[in-house]
């Protein structure tokens, strides 16, 4: 809850609680469900595709970041995943337009603890640690396998 908090205000917000007393329990925790931005490729992230896919929703890496099919990249603004091109790049042509050749301009991109991380995956996904890294990346990594199964446990 505290990492939502802090995400949603972007670190700017004050958080205040005080203890009043003891209830039952009331069940479970609602989790908010939000979507991921899947990366469908191996190859390096590139700022062109990242700077497309900022209006889609929050990202976790930076340019330069090598990803693979399966790897989690951000957070969808939807409840749906969404497979997406980190790796493409800008078509280059002879001609030059007025204001086309403008600096890309990212948002810095959303890093996770390991807490963090453990706390946002859902049941379909996995943690992978590395002394290096911490990333997400979806149980199976094939987007047509991750299809199959959706159907077979929709049916």
């Amino acid at each position: 809850m505290n990492g939502e908090f802090l995400a949603a205000t972007r670190g700017t917000g004050i958080l205040n609680h005080l203890f009043s007393d003891y209830e039952p329990c009331k069940g479970d925790v609602r989790r908010t469900v939000k979507g991921v931005l899947i990366a469908l490729e191996s190859g390096v992230a590139v700022a062109f595709a990242l700077n497309n896919l900022q209006e889609r929703g929050t990202i976790f890496i930076e340019p330069g970041t090598p990803v693979y099919p399966g790897m989690i990249v951000g957070e969808h603004s939807r409840e749906n995943d969404l497979v997406v091109n980190v790796c493409k790049t800008k078509k280059l042509t002879n001609m030059r337009a007025a204001g086309s050749d403008d600096a890309v301009r990212l948002a810095p991109p959303r890093r996770f603890s390991l807490e963090q991380a453990i706390e946002y995956i859902n049941d379909d996904e996995l943690l992978e640690i590395t002394p290096d890294n911490v990333r997400m990346r979806k149980r199976l990594l094939d987007i047509h396998a991750r299809k199959r199964e959706s159907k077979a446990r929709s049916a």
